[in-house]
């Protein structure tokens, strides 16, 4: 049997010839549905050989073809459903589209050239997709491979130095207070709405831009941790929890607003295998988020573990990964971060060393080691990948801070000295387009400002300064939604600076909002009108009836003539409203209104009423008046005179 050419939608059979009969009734009516109407038509002995079923149902397919030809031209479609299909010409519709469209060439043309003078200019923000950047990295290196002559390369890298430091938002500057201490931590919110700080005086500060005026003024101030200071802070990847690293060996997880969600297990620090516990023994030195995964973090601690936690439920570990020194023992890991994909974790140690691991295979080989990594001693402070993935940043306390490629990692790609830290948790950051690598300095000696390096991750020269404060210099974060930079200082400050045009929202919002006062309320005092019928003197009583008279008068007590009350206090009846006894109540009334001083001399306190008790005699010489006596006192003797002997008596003798 001659095969015809087949389509994309239906089957063209050779008209010529007629069809052949088939050997069942299945195969048969398939064939008759592929058939066209005009095979079927044409073919002198097809309707010959076939029932009337089959010719119904030729017929009807030859109608329906019809009815949908005439809906295409009614419509002006080239056809619809599987029947529809036909074969085309894929250049053939290219010219067709040019000749109807004479314009879309140069429109495309146009849109090419707008986006390489886009890409030249520099008006990306954010960070580049992978495949962007690998277009960027391959086109950058043809056009190196096209300069022929030094010069066109020197004008070059000037031209690229002066677009980089347009690149960096430092037009203007806002400066916000968090306390009086070092701020060691500092994290964003994913969508650019929220910052967060801690402090080695214990406190965490929120700060919301859509809510702060231009004073600055954080909206919430508190204490998660107690008496630790707070290390690290991170927002979560939907921005909705905070990961909180402080110096004691549980973190924990905050909401937005700063409620707590989980606390970590603390590890038993009797068992020697760090595996075989719930949790971290020792201070807590670096956590983070999964770049994709809003429940799992990971910490590392001075045990000498990293853990991987999971869920806010589980309150236990999902892994724990050690790190280990030259001769296997064991080391610290100072910091601790995931790439973008979260395929690799790496570690930065306290013996100099970076160690990764690759998170699809088990962790007890690494995937990475380098041991000189660092001078041995000094803390690893940071460690983090670039955005696209391929390079890593490492800052550390020998003054150092250099860049490795993932692909050699033997070697770093570049080292830039002199750059003193003095604090454990002082960063480096990429910029959003991978092109700087920024981080900051403590203050050293004899210097009055400490200032904030950016450096070019391709010719890995200095492209710019900022002197920021006459202090230390510790976390640095550039945002890569808002295009702002966050510097947080050793005297309590925390320095934004952004550009007018390149950078949106967050303290832009800020800095045109003006602090109101309260308007104090004003009370206005109602004055009092007095009527003369409202005053008791001149005011009418109402008409009541005698019962209501009888009770007013019984409430009355003058009216009613009641008796006084019986004393509750006390006893001995009426007695006891001045004293609990008749003694006390006498020494109330009566001994206490004629006191007599104790210095006094009674014969004198005596003879002074003495005169007045002749003279108007009250109680004894009235009654004795009659009867009494003439009293009879001894006189006084001169001094010269001497006293008559007593004569003695037999009792004497």
């Amino acid at each position: 049997m001659q095969r015809g050419k087949i389509s994309f939608g239906k089957i063209q059979l050779n008209i010529n010839k007629a069809p052949a009969q088939p050997k069942s009734n299945e195969t048969a009516e398939e064939g008759d549905a592929k058939e066209s109407p005009e095979a079927s038509g044409s073919g002198g002995g097809g309707f010959k050989k076939m029932d009337k079923q089959q010719m119904i149902r030729q017929i009807e397919d030859v109608a329906e073809d019809l009815e949908s030809q005439h809906l295409k031209e009614v419509m002006g479609i080239s056809g619809f459903g599987r029947k529809a299909a036909q074969v085309f010409d894929i250049n053939e519709q290219i010219e067709k589209a040019r000749i109807t469209r004479p314009g879309l060439d140069k429109k495309r043309e146009d849109s090419k050239q707008e986006e390489e003078e886009a890409e030249e200019e520099g008006d990306v923000i954010g960070p580049l997709p992978p495949a962007a950047a690998t277009d960027t990295d391959k086109s950058t290196k043809e056009a190196s491979k096209e300069e022929d002559s030094d010069d066109d390369s020197s004008d070059e890298d000037s031209d690229d130095e002066q677009s980089l430091v347009k690149r960096i938002p430092y037009t203007h500057e806002v400066q916000m207070q968090h306390g009086s201490r070092a701020v060691l931590a500092l994290a964003g919110d994913p969508s650019g709405a929220r910052l967060v700080s801690g402090s080695i005086d214990y406190d965490m500060c929120f700060w919301d831009f859509a809510g702060m005026d231009s004073g600055m003024r954080s909206f919430r101030q508190l204490q998660p941790c107690e008496n630790h200071p707070i290390r690290s802070l991170q927002y979560s990847v939907t921005g909705d929890m905070i990961l909180v690293i402080s110096g004691n060996a549980q973190a924990k997880v905050l909401d937005r607003d700063g409620f707590e969600k989980l606390e970590c297990c603390k590890g038993d620090q009797y068992i020697s295998d760090m595996s075989r516990t719930k949790g971290h023994v020792a201070q807590l030195t670096s956590g983070c988020w999964h770049p994709f995964n809003r429940e799992q973090f990971l910490t590392a601690a001075l045990d000498g573990t990293l853990r991987i936690w999971q869920g806010l439920k589980a309150k236990e570990q999902v892994q724990v990964i050690k790190t280990r020194a030259q001769g296997g023992l064991r080391t610290n890991a100072a910091s601790c971060n995931f790439n973008r994909d979260a395929t690799l974790i790496a570690a930065g140690c306290v013996d100099g060393s970076i160690q990764t691991w690759d998170t699809r295979k088990m962790y007890v080989n690494t995937t990475h080691c380098v041991r000189d990594a660092h001078q041995k001693g000094s803390e690893i402070t940071s460690i983090v990948f670039s955005y696209k993935g391929q390079e890593l940043a490492t800052r550390s306390n020998d003054e150092t801070m250099k860049l490795w490629d993932l692909r050699q990692f033997k070697k770093p790609l570049h080292t830039w000295t002199n750059l003193f830290s003095r604090y454990d948790t002082t960063d480096c950051c990429f910029s959003p387009d991978d092109r700087m690598l920024v981080t900051g300095e403590s203050l050293p000696k004899g210097q009055t400002e400490a200032n904030l390096y950016f450096y070019s991750t391709r010719t890995y020269e200095e492209v710019q300064r900022i002197p920021v404060a006459n202090s230390h210099v510790v976390k640095t974060l550039w945002h890569p939604k808002l295009n702002q930079l966050f510097v947080s200082c050793g005297n309590g400050t925390i320095k934004c600076y952004y550009d007018e045009t390149r950078s949106i929202r967050g303290a832009k919002l800020c800095v045109v909002k003006t602090h109101r006062k309260r308007q104090p309320m004003e009370m206005v005092g109602v004055s009092q009108i007095i009527t003369p019928h409202a005053l008791p003197l001149f005011r009418q009583e109402k008409s009541r009836t005698s019962r209501k008279r009888m009770e007013k008068a019984r409430l009355d007590p003058v009216k009613s003539k009641r008796p006084d009350l019986p004393i509750t206090s006390g006893q001995g009846g009426r007695v006891a409203s001045s004293g609990g006894t008749l003694s006390s109540y006498v020494i109330r009334n009566l001994g206490l209104s004629k006191r007599v001083d104790d210095d006094q001399d009674p014969r004198e306190a005596i003879l002074k009423y003495a005169k007045d008790a002749a003279e108007n005699p009250y109680w004894i010489a009235p009654a004795y008046k009659q009867t009494q006596p003439k009293a009879i006192f001894s006189e006084k003797l001169p001094a010269d005179e001497p006293a008559t002997k007593k004569p003695k008596t037999e009792a004497d003798k």
